[in-house]
Formats: C-alpha cells, sequence, structure tokens
C-alpha cells in the first residue's frame, strides 16, 4: 500500500471508492530536484469516464490545463518540469480526479537531494562514564526527503561495529549519546553515515580515546568571601568535582567574576590546581558575581588538553565599602613629606593594583603588606586628630 493510499484510508471523507478506482504511473517516483515527470492517469473501464474529463491536483492545488494530455484510449498524463523540493518529508501529493472531484487515484512524488557528507565531527565523555558525539549536515544540509543519520563507532582493535540509538537535534547540531560499557585506554573509531533514497555518505571517521576527551562536572561548593577589611579583594574557594575523586588526573581551574549588572566577564586563567584563589584590584562596596569550570588534564596520563566544563552557577559576594580609606583625608594640615609620601604610596598602590591582578602568591603578599600598612597608617593619624581635638 503506498503512503498516499494509506493516507485516504485514514480520511474516508475524500470521495474515494473501491468502485472507483484508477491506475497512476509511476507511483511514489524518487526525484533529484530540478527533474521533469510525466504521469499518468488511467481509469477503469467501468467507470466509463472520459479522459479529458479528469484533472490533476499537486498538494491540493490544481494543476493547469497546459499541462495535461490525452493518451487514447482512456488516459490522461500530466508533466511537470524543474520539479522543486518536496514540501514534506512524507512525499508531496500527485492526485488524479473526476470532474465532480472525487479522488481516483494517488502518488507521493519525493523530490530532494543526496545527503551531503556529515562535517564537524566532535565528541566527549562526561566523567568518562559515557560518550555524547555532535556533527552538523554538509554543504546546504536540507535534502527535502527523509535522510537518516547514522553514528557507528566500534572499538580499534575489534572489528565488530555499533549504532548509536539515542539521538536528538539542536538548531544546526545532531547529537548522539552512548551510555555505559565505554572501554578506557583503547582507541574508538566513531563516524557518521548519512542515506535517503538518492544515495548515501560517510563523514570521516574520527579516532579517540575516551581519556582525552573527558569533562567533568562543575567545580562543587564554590564560595566567596572577604578577605578581612581589606575592600578590594575577595576569596574564593571550591572543591574538585566529585565524579572524578578516584580518577587519576591533574586540574586546571579557571574564574571569571563580573560587576553586579554588567555584562563583561572578567578570567583568571593562572590559577592552576588550587581550589582556592583571592582576586584582588576589586572595586570597594561593589557587589560580584563570580563562577569557577575545570579542566581534568592527564587523566590516567593523557597528554591531551582536555576539555572544560561548564562553568559553576553564579556566586555573589560584596566587598567592603573602603569607609575606612576615605576618612583619612581629614588631616587637614599634611606635611609636605607626608605629602610626597602618598604620592608615591598612590603610584606604587596603582602599580600594585595592576599587578596583583590573578592569583599570583607573591605579588598577592606584597599587596597586602602595602594594604595593611596603609589602613594602620591612617587608623595612626585619626587616633593623633581625635587626641589633638580633645
Amino acid at each position: 500500500m503506498t503512503a498516499f493510499m494509506f493516507l485516504l484510508l485514514l480520511v474516508p471523507d475524500v470521495g474515494f471508492s473501491a468502485a472507483y478506482v484508477a491506475v497512476i504511473s509511476p507511483q511514489d517516483p524518487v526525484l533529484r530536484i530540478g527533474s521533469s515527470l510525466t504521469a499518468t492517469c488511467t481509469p477503469g473501464p467501468e467507470l466509463g469516464l472520459q479522459p479529458s474529463s479528469l484533472y490533476w491536483t499537486l498538494n491540493g492545488v490544481r494543476l493547469p490545463g497546459s499541462t495535461y494530455s490525452v493518451l487514447p484510449p482512456s488516459t490522461l498524463a500530466v508533466t511537470l518540469h524543474g520539479l522543486a523540493g518536496s514540501q514534506q518529508r512524507s512525499g508531496d501529493n500527485l492526485v488524479c480526479h473526476a470532474a465532480d472531484g472525487r479522488i481516483l487515484a494517488g502518488s507521493c512524488l519525493y523530490v530532494g537531494l543526496p545527503p551531503e557528507k556529515p562535517e564537524n565531527l566532535t565528541c566527549w565523555s562526561h566523567n568518562a562514564k559515557d560518550l555524547t558525539c555532535k556533527w552538523q549536515l554538509g554543504g546546504r544540509g536540507e535534502t527535502h526527503i527523509r535522510t537518516r543519520y547514522t553514528l557507528k563507532y566500534k572499538l580499534r582493535w575489534h572489528e565488530r561495529e555499533k549504532e548509536c540509538e539515542n539521538y536528538s537535534s539542536e538548531e544546526q547540531d545532531y547529537f548522539c549519546y552512548i551510555s555505559g560499557n565505554i572501554a578506557l585506554f583503547t582507541p574508538y573509531l566513531i563516524w557518521v553515515e548519512a542515506t535517503n533514497q538518492l544515495g548515501s555518505v560517510t563523514s570521516d571517521i574520527s579516532s579517540l580515546d575516551i581519556l582525552d576527551v573527558v569533562t567533568t562536572d562543575p567545580p562543587a561548593n564554590v564560595q566567596v568571601s572577604r578577605v578581612g577589611d581589606l575592600e578590594d579583594q575577595l576569596k574564593v574557594r571550591w572543591t574538585s568535582p566529585p565524579e572524578l575523586k578516584d580518577i587519576l588526573f591533574q586540574a586546571r581551574y579557571q574564574i571569571r567574576y563580573r560587576l553586579e549588572g554588567g555584562a563583561d566577564w572578567r578570567v583568571v586563567d593562572n590559577v592552576g590546581n588550587l581550589t582556592s584563589c583571592r582576586l584582588a584590584g576589586l572595586k570597594p562596596g561593589t557587589l560580584y558575581f563570580v563562577q569557577v569550570r575545570c579542566n581534568p588534564v592527564g587523566i590516567f596520563g593523557s597528554r591531551k588538553p582536555g576539555i572544560w566544563s561548564d562553568w559553576s552557577h553564579p556566586t555573589a559576594a560584596s566587598t567592603p565599602s573602603g569607609e575606612l580609606l576615605q576618612r583619612g583625608s581629614c588631616d587637614p594640615k599634611p606635611s609636605e613629606h607626608n605629602s610626597a609620601l602618598r604620592r608615591e604610596l598612590k603610584q606604587f598602590f596603582g602599580w600594585l593594583r595592576k599587578h596583583a591582578y590573578g592569583c599570583s602568591g607573591m605579588s598577592i603578599k606584597l599587596y597586602d603588606q602595602w594594604r595593611v600598612w596603609l589602613q594602620k597608617s591612617h587608623k595612626a593619624r585619626i587616633q593623633i586628630l581625635q587626641g589633638d581635638n580633645s
């Protein structure tokens, strides 16, 4: 039974009956875009219909009489040139009608293109327990007819291939998820086959080791806190992804942070394998949002760079307001020596704010020493001024 005949059985009120039968040829043809087609409709002799009284429709639209030709004794032909791609994957409906509109017979036209070579095949493993692969359609992508994409894989040293079963798509990307029974320490060969009624094609074969394409959960328990009264610093702490606690690897971490209401993130790259970092050079009295992500480098000796995890959920914290330093400006008559010292301190302080960025231990220690000294000097000055005024 053709797709068109099945549709008629589902919709009994279209006027089709076993007593009114015609034959359409060819039945359900598959054609390339731009092709020409001549189809014929021959009613059964018991109907007593003249071919000149018949007409054709394509997807419900009546075709012009200029495309018809009568083939004696009882056949009406229609010729179509430069066919466009099918409007629906299930095929376009080419239907032969009697003069009163009754449907005599129908055929499905499948007009499209053979698939092009799938491209940009990439794969990753979540916590070394599964495998997800992503690819894109080759060329223009659209074939206009049903096209099957099959991700296949096998261990390099074994001939038996397997097919991925769990498919999904998102915009221009296609995915397939392989769960469980993932082999470690043995390379996989992975490829995508694209097949439709006009042809088939295979992507480039990708060879990979699961341990080279591992990505993790984001770091857990991200906490952001103040560093005493230092109004331009915040301390960030986190824990390693728990799913990899029993796997030998050297993690790399990355931090990014932004101001409340800001759109631009500033990234700290030099965190290394630490699970804490102090952010310096921040604005006093400001709310910051902080995120951390992980790159599992060297899992069981892998030499590949690893794949970054997603960012952790944003964690918010604010720096102290910095009112203590501002109060130091109440000294009404600073000496010339103090003015020069304050200028030098301001210059050096600006240099430190610029170079203490990140998690560099030495710059942070120097920075802390100057900040503490500066705050103590202002406290002492305020106490002297208060003693003079009492």
